[in-house]
C-alpha cells in the first residue's frame, strides 16, 4: 500500500481552497503515521489558469493530471490517495475502473454529488464535477473512457444538490443512500447495483461541520466521526480496491487526530 498526497486546490474555488495544500499534507502526515505506510507527494502546479470551456483553471487542472497519471503507472499494491480538492479522485477512479472492469462500483462519500457538468455548475470550479467525468459525461478531456456504469457509484451522505444533479440522480446515473450512517444500507446498495470491487471515496464534508471543523465546504446535518468509521467498516464484505481522502483544509497534524478511527476503517479495508 502506498500514499499519494497530491495538494491541489484550482479544482475548488471557495473561500477556504487556500488552505487545502496545507490540509493535504498534514492529514498525509497523519495517515502515513497511523497505517504506518510511506507518503510520496505528488507534484502539482498551483498557478491559476484561465476559465476555458466553463472549467476554471482547467490548463492547471489538466497538467496536475498528467503528474498523477505518472505517480500511478505501477503502483505496488492499493493506493490511498489524499487531496486537496475532489478533482484529485479522477485519475485514481479512472484507473481503477480500467484495471478493475465494469463491475467496479464507487462508494462516495460526501456533502455533495459532484454530478454537475460544465454547463450546469453554477460556479465553474471542477470538484463539482468530477464525479460526472467519471461517468463518461461533461468536457470530453476529463470524461473517463471506459466509465464508470450508471448506477454503480452510490452517493453516501449527500445533502447538497444542485438541480442538474438531482436531475441525474432521478434519471439512475448515481444512485443515492439516504441513510449513510447505517453501513448496512451503503453495502445494500452497492451489491444491488452489482458492484464486486469498490472504490472508496471520501470528502471530508460528509461530516458534521460541528463534530470536524477542518472543511472546505462544510454543511450542516453531516454524520459523526463514529458513524462514518463504521460506514466504511461496512464495505468489509467487498474487495476495496483503492481509495481517496480530500478536501481538509489547514492544519497541523495534531489537529487532525480525531480523524484516526477513520483512517483505520480505511487502512483495515486496504488491508493494512
Amino acid at each position: 500500500m502506498r500514499i499519494h498526497a497530491v495538494p491541489q486546490r484550482r479544482g475548488a474555488l471557495g473561500p477556504n481552497a487556500g488552505g487545502l495544500p496545507a490540509g493535504c499534507r498534514a492529514l498525509a502526515a497523519l495517515a502515513g503515521e497511523v497505517l504506518g505506510v510511506p507518503v510520496r507527494e505528488v507534484p502539482v502546479t498551483d498557478a491559476e489558469s484561465d476559465t476555458v470551456h466553463g472549467i476554471a483553471n482547467r490548463e492547471t487542472l489538466l497538467r496536475n493530471r498528467s503528474a498523477q497519471l505518472a505517480a500511478l503507472e505501477a503502483p505496488a499494491g492499493p493506493v490511498l490517495t489524499i487531496g486537496g480538492d475532489c478533482g484529485v479522485e479522477l485519475v485514481p477512479v479512472a484507473l481503477a475502473r480500467y484495471r478493475h472492469g465494469e463491475r467496479l462500483g464507487v462508494a462516495w462519500f460526501d456533502a455533495h454529488a459532484d454530478l454537475n457538468t460544465a454547463a450546469s455548475s453554477p460556479s465553474g470550479a471542477y470538484h463539482g464535477m468530477v464525479l460526472r467525468s467519471l461517468l463518461g459525461e461533461g468536457d470530453p478531456e476529463f470524461a473517463a473512457d471506459p466509465a464508470v456504469l450508471p448506477g454503480r457509484a452510490v452517493l453516501c451522505g449527500a445533502r447538497a444538490f444542485d438541480p442538474a444533479e438531482r436531475a441525474a440522480v432521478h434519471a439512475g446515473l448515481a444512485g443515492h443512500v439516504q441513510s449513510a450512517e447505517d453501513p448496512l444500507q451503503v453495502a445494500a446498495a452497492l451489491r444491488a447495483s452489482g458492484a464486486e470491487r469498490i472504490y472508496l471515496h471520501l470528502d471530508l464534508d460528509v461530516l458534521d461541520p460541528a463534530e470536524f471543523g477542518h472543511l472546505n465546504y462544510p454543511e450542516p446535518g453531516g454524520l459523526s466521526i463514529a458513524q462514518l468509521a463504521a460506514a466504511i467498516g461496512g464495505l468489509a464484505g467487498f474487495e476495496v480496491v483503492d481509495a481517496g481522502i480530500t478536501e481538509c483544509v489547514g492544519a497541523e497534524p495534531a489537529d487532525l487526530r480525531p480523524l484516526v478511527p477513520v483512517l483505520e476503517a480505511i487502512g483495515a479495508l486496504l488491508g493494512r
